[in-house]
């Protein structure tokens, strides 16, 4: 017959040993990302989807990709992320993280879908505006934000503003890189005033500093108006 004694020792003992693998099992659930988080958490070589879809389509419309829009982040895929990251002075390993993401102006987050949210057009307009226009007067760097939405807007320029920003040429700060630069509250600011619908330059697509600039194409455009040390023109 068993004693108390070994009756504790046959029962309880593995008793406790169930408790604790249940609550290790526990722990572990949920310090660890569900498998459609981890796959958020950056797009690589091997990753497929719909976000993947959107990043190539992205890197076509700004001249870096040539390959199909599959959804399947092969070699080709990867070469036109890492011409991307070298044009804008991220690390070019030829994985969409954090960074890589923030500056296509999309979202990793899987519960967007991949498409750019308000907050990262926000960044990313506030952005261009300081790398462009920080030493312009407050209306002057609305005035740059209003340009590019007006591209949004119009028919002969992509539809989101990161595909303005980044369209191959259209802004020396993305060639130089400034774009990466963090931006100040006044930049914020005049971005949000763009986005609320301020629109200083009444239309204009275009904006130059005609002390500056060397393009001869932009200069035949008629100049609406002048702020600050830009002109703005149609």
């Amino acid at each position: 017959m068993f004693s108390q004694k070994n009756i504790y020792k046959y029962i309880c003992v593995p008793i406790a040993i169930i408790a604790i693998t249940f609550s290790v099992f526990i722990i572990v659930t949920a310090v660890t990302p569900s498998g459609a988080d981890a796959e958020a958490a950056v797009l690589k070589q091997g990753s497929s989807g719909a976000m993947v879809r959107t990043v190539q389509t992205k890197l076509k419309n700004w001249g870096y990709y040539s390959g199909a829009i599959d959804g399947i982040y092969g070699s080709r895929t990867v070469s036109a992320v890492k011409y991307f990251q070298r044009r804008n002075g991220l690390v070019a390993d030829g994985i969409v993280g954090k960074k890589t993401a923030s500056a296509m102006g999309i979202s990793l987050s899987s519960s967007s879908g991949g498409t750019s949210s308000n907050s990262s057009d926000l960044n990313l307009l506030a952005r261009a505006v300081y790398a462009e226009a920080r030493g312009e007067p407050y209306t002057g760097q609305v005035a740059v934000a209003a340009v590019i939405l007006n591209r949004v807007r119009s028919s002969s320029f992509p539809n989101t503003i990161s595909g303005v920003i980044y369209q191959p040429w259209a802004f020396t700060c993305v060639n130089d890189g400034q774009i990466n630069l963090a931006p100040n509250a006044t930049a914020l600011k005049a971005a949000k005033d763009a986005l609320n619908g301020w629109d200083p330059t009444y239309g204009c697509l275009f904006y130059y500093n005609p002390k500056t600039a060397t393009n001869s194409w932009i200069r035949q455009k008629e100049v609406r108006l002048t702020i600050g040390r830009h002109v703005f023109c149609v």
